[in-house]
């Protein structure tokens, strides 16, 4: 006897067992006592049931957890066995077999069953406490059912920072661990890893509140849950649990689907099944401190840093050529480059060019107002020669209605740059500035309702738990606030903030070359390409809508809003050809409203392909014969400069054209140079749409974007190539911003090949990046978001020459 009264612990532990066995004398029989680790066989029926009394002690601040394993032989389902397990302040109750459901009500029957009970509350007692558990076993059959009974105390029941622990777990025989924050800890990654893709399991994390939801039914009731194949993480901050505790469960599903794997065929049906060994599963679970607040402000310091220096060295250059103008203008010594900033060729073409090369070359006798240029006090250089085509077609051009008719000019065989930018100045910038108030317009209509789509997303995802709604890479995703993937929404920081100065440095362009044409430059008005900013404007603006529209995609990432990310990447794709094939042809490019809604139709394209080109053969066969006709109709626009009309009679002309020249007689084309390009982009695009029948590539979003970037960069090498032809220089800057472009764009696809997480390549209901996580790459975030700001950087230089 203790001092005051207070009977020993010892003894009150004798008086607990010696009442479990003086217990009344009813009818199934007095509780028994009981002894961890010792297996207890017997039978029950309607007339005879078990009751079995566990008592230990534990000690001050010590988590004791007990396991319970049952075993029953039988498969009877009208007579199941009953366990019933009473504690201090709960009731746990199962039955053998124990019965999970599948897809389409498919049932899964397990005689072992084993679960962990929810541990007891530590005392601030200052000697140990005295606990008791009741294990009632009980059947309704008529006839003896025979059953094993193991109770046993959990040695390993609280896990450990920065320390692996192994185990196995099953439908029927799920596991929990405890953790508590350490002091120093705000925010822990609960890293989980198998060497087995299947089964599928589920990680969930729950507060300490008994029951624990630990069973494939009502695992999804309480915390947050995420499956898993061969690999999970999910992020804990310590304030989500006042307690600053928590349980860790491991559930094994009774079937694949949930994890993108198929019934097994053996299973077929509605026949129950035991399915208790194939299901188990290996599983190794660590827990490691998670970022701290200062690397947060760190990586958007440096986020913010890196690009407000792109802004730096643009306000340096600027201010450098402003200088440099000042002082060549003081001096006289002003070239036709520095006046107003905005000249790409001080000079036009002459007699250096050879014959026939006149891709972009500028006709001393025309202007792209259709005026004289030359007069007899400003004539032709001296030593300047005449093309040929000019001389011939000058015996049949005599009057002015001639000059101007369209199929006239553009059917000859030696284009100028003048003979495509006849039109008015003014008209023609207004129709290029349809596209930049076109596409803000898109922008607002299509980035509202993605808005408010995200917001809904996340909101469900904090809200039901179920972390399956977003596909993220979790090793890599860093929450922030309601934010479940801070970092993935910051890396788009650069397209935003890249697109804006894109903006500013055209706009300031544009502010020049109106300054020049006020005071009516020479050079601004009779040299060098026409200057049409509108096309300019636009792609900033998408530039800026897809960081936008990025960062909505990456709040939740998921398979129903990943259009959310490429559909902005198409329209940049798209504007930038129009703005390369725009810089020598003003005059017959594509309209802001055909362009516009040519990029709607791939976009709904897009849209059907994620959803139906996983497995339908039919929208492939579909899909490749609508690539195959528009590449040749947008070919025979482009070799035709835009005199071949597309219409119901375009099959008709195009076979009689065929047949005169290629099978009546065999004449060599026309124009040379456009048909070796389009033979060229025929047998890439055309080499894309076998591609997709034959393989059919699961991330359809991607190939699409393949195709515009491949086509992108063929009308980029071949715009180069031409200039070079004919005789044109690259200047330095441009091949600088070339050079550059290439590197980024390796070390952008080079990242982007690594499949750190992709929804596509798994299934919906999951998130792929469990199977496919790798350690975080800072470098990511910032190399593939300078991507897009360079290929317009690179595109606005060639613009330039």
């Amino acid at each position: 006897m203790a001092s005051g009264g207070t009977p020993a612990p010892g003894a009150l532990l004798c008086a607990l067992l010696w009442a479990v066995a003086t217990a009344g004398d009813d009818p199934g029989g007095s509780p028994l006592p009981g002894a961890f680790g010792r297996v207890y066989r017997g039978t029950v029926n309607i007339n005879a049931e078990r009751v079995y009394a566990f008592a230990y002690s534990s000690e001050p601040g010590q988590v004791d957890a007990v396991r319970v394993y049952v075993n029953s032989s039988s498969e009877n389902l009208q007579y199941p066995v009953l366990f019933v397990v009473r504690q201090q302040k709960g009731v746990l109750s199962w039955q053998v077999p124990l019965i999970f459901r599948g897809l389409y009500q498919r049932t899964y029957n397990y005689q072992e069953v084993s679960r962990t009970l929810c541990p007891s509350e530590p005392t601030p007692e200052m000697g140990p406490s005295d606990q008791i558990i009741f294990v009632d076993v009980a059947s309704m059959a008529p006839f003896d059912i025979a059953y094993e009974l193991l109770v046993t105390r959990l040695k390993n029941f609280q896990l450990e920072t920065n320390k692996a622990f192994n185990f196995t777990a099953s439908p029927s025989q799920p596991q929990y661990f405890l953790y508590k924050f350490p002091q120093d800890v705000d925010s822990v990654i609960i890293k989980v890893v198998s060497d087995a893709v299947y089964p599928c399991s589920v990680v969930s994390v729950q507060d300490i509140v008994c029951p624990v939801y630990d069973l494939d039914h009502n695992v999804e009731f309480n915390g947050v849950y995420q499956s898993m194949t061969k690999q999970a993480a999910i992020t804990v901050q310590r304030k989500d649990f006042p307690g600053e505790q928590f349980f860790v469960v491991f559930v094994i599903k009774p079937e694949d689907y949930a994890c993108g794997g198929s019934v097994p065929s053996s299973i077929h049906g509605n026949v129950n099944r035991t399915w208790n060994l194939q299901r188990t599963k290996t599983l190794q679970v660590m827990i490691v401190p998670s970022i701290k607040k200062s690397v947060y402000v760190q990586a958007m310091f440096f986020s913010f840093l890196s690009f407000l220096s792109f802004y730096l060295g643009s306000v340096v250059v600027a201010f450098v050529h402003y200088i440099r103008v000042r002082r060549k203008a003081s001096a006289g010594r002003l070239s036709p480059e520095d006046g107003s900033g905005i000249m790409a060729s001080s000079h036009p073409i002459t007699a250096s060019t050879p014959e026939g090369s006149s891709y972009g070359a500028i006709d001393e006798s025309s202007s792209s107002g259709g005026h004289q240029l030359s007069s007899p006090e400003r004539g032709p250089p001296a030593g300047s020669d005449t093309d040929s085509s000019v001389e011939e077609e000058s015996d049949f051009d005599t009057m002015p209605e001639i000059e101007s008719d369209k199929n006239v000019i553009r059917t000859k065989v030696f284009l100028y740059l003048s003979d495509l930018s006849r039109k008015d100045r003014r008209i023609v910038s207004k129709k290029y500035k349809i596209y930049f108030w076109n596409i803000i317009t898109i922008a607002v209509f299509y980035a509202l309702p993605v808005i408010q789509l995200v917001i809904t997303y996340q909101t469900v995802v904090n809200v039901t738990g179920n972390q399956d709604i977003c596909y993220y890479n979790f090793l890599c995703a860093h929450p922030l606030g309601v934010l479940s993937a801070f970092n993935n929404i910051l890396s788009n920081v650069g397209h935003m903030l890249l697109g804006f100065l894109f903006l500013l440095i055209v706009l300031r362009r544009d502010i020049l070359h109106r300054r020049a044409m006020e005071i009516k430059d020479v050079y601004t008005l009779d040299y060098g390409i026409p200057k049409h900013f509108g096309l300019f404007y636009a792609m900033g603006i998408a530039l800026m809508m897809e960081g936008v529209l990025s960062a909505c995609y990456h709040v939740c990432p998921n398979y129903s809003n990943f259009q959310f990310d490429t559909s902005f990447m198409y329209m940049i794709a798209g504007l930038c050809m129009l703005k390369l094939y725009q810089t020598r042809h003003p005059d017959i490019n594509a309209s802001a409203y055909s362009a516009y809604a040519s990029f709607a139709v791939v976009i709904c394209l897009a849209v059907l392909g994620v959803v139906f080109g996983k497995n339908d053969m039919w929208f492939w066969v579909i899909f490749s014969m609508i690539h195959v006709l528009a590449s040749l109709a947008l070919s025979t626009q482009i070799y035709y400069m835009g005199r071949f009309k597309i219409d119901l009679g375009i099959f008709r002309r195009a076979a009689m054209v065929l047949y005169t020249d290629c099978i009546q007689q065999c004449s060599r084309p026309m124009y040379m140079d456009r048909m070796v390009l389009l033979i060229v982009g025929n047998l890439v695009n055309w080499s894309f749409a076998i591609f997709g029948l034959l393989y059919r590539p699961r991330d359809f979003a991607s190939y699409i974007l393949g195709i515009f970037i491949c086509n992108l960069l063929l009308y980029l090498a071949f715009y180069i190539i031409m200039k070079l032809r004919s005789s044109e220089k690259l200047l330095p800057i441009p091949m600088f911003c070339i050079m550059a472009t290439a590197v980024v764009w390796a070390a952008a696809l080079y990242f982007f090949f690594q499949n750190l997480s992709s929804w596509e390549v798994k299934f919906p209901f999951y998130c792929p990046s469990v199977h496919l996580s790798s350690s975080f790459l800072p470098v990511v975030c910032f190399t593939q978001k300078i991507l897009w700001g360079r290929v317009l950087g690179c595109l606005w230089r060639a613009e330039r020459v």
